[in-house]
């Protein structure tokens, strides 16, 4: 660093595109036409959580990259290495120290940041978009339930006379009560049932068709059917109640 030589360490990406076959250290490359010679090749780390790949890089010394390469009088970001997460706290504030020590005083124009504090960021808006998916999946059952609901009522008022018929003969109230219940729980199961196998398929199509991996939960599916049924019983009770309590006489008289 104190003489910028002209050295670098390069990615395990940019080893395999610029040296396909050869082993990488003591050759030569060449950064804005200035010719580094490598010294060494990084383990592969793979992608990021961003999707970055972090073995497509050249790392050269910092004195080097300022005044042969980049031309600036500055450094915009530097990287420092905890020992240990417990520690992190006590090193971030030290940094702090020492750069107030070495700006006299001077109002701080820069930010030290954690990768706590990122992962913390990281999170919440992971939360907000569970939740907005969360509020979105609510408010299509809300949905659907209605639906079920509008189609129970009509199917209700269409069975009118057959409702008679079955409590003239000796059915009781709640034996129509579960039948309109059943027939409502067989029609949302059955929904959430083409949804699963919808999503199944358009996740397996997605994965083949780009690369993208995608996991499957049997409890999340098992959680969704459930929750069908329970919007099912809930959007049917009224229209199962409403046939349960009709009158023989008014409902075989029914045109």
């Amino acid at each position: 660093m104190r003489t910028s030589s002209k050295v670098c360490v390069i990615g395990k990406t940019v080893a395999d595109q610029l040296f396909p076959g050869a082993d990488p250290v003591g050759q030569v490359l060449r950064v804005r036409n200035i010719p580094l010679r490598v010294l060494g090749v990084m383990v592969a780390k793979g992608f990021s959580t961003n999707g970055t790949d972090q073995d497509d890089l050249i790392l050269v010394p910092y004195t080097t990259s300022m005044k042969r390469i980049s031309k600036r009088d500055r450094i915009t970001d530097i990287i420092v290495q905890a020992p240990s997460q417990d520690s992190m706290a006590h090193v971030q504030s030290d940094i702090g120290d020492l750069l107030q020590q070495r700006r006299q005083g001077r109002e701080p124009d820069y930010t030290i940041r954690n990768q706590l504090e990122i992962a913390e960021a990281a999170t919440a808006t992971s939360n907000t978009m569970t939740a907005l998916l969360l509020g979105i999946a609510l408010v299509s059952l809300v949905v659907g339930g209605i639906g079920i609901m509008n189609i129970m009522l009509v199917s209700v008022t269409e069975r009118t006379r057959e409702i008679g018929i079955r409590l003239a003969v000796g059915a009781h109230g709640k034996d129509v009560m579960c039948q309109f219940l059943t027939e409502a729980m067989a029609l949302i199961v059955v929904g959430g049932g083409v949804g699963i196998l919808l999503g199944i398929g358009v996740s397996e199509y997605v994965s083949w068709q780009y690369g993208w991996p995608s996991q499957l939960s049997a409890l999340w599916m098992g959680i969704a059917v459930g929750g069908s049924a329970f919007v099912g019983i809930v959007s049917g009770f009224y229209p199962a109640l409403k046939a349960s309590r009709l009158d023989p006489i008014d409902a075989l008289r029914y045109e």
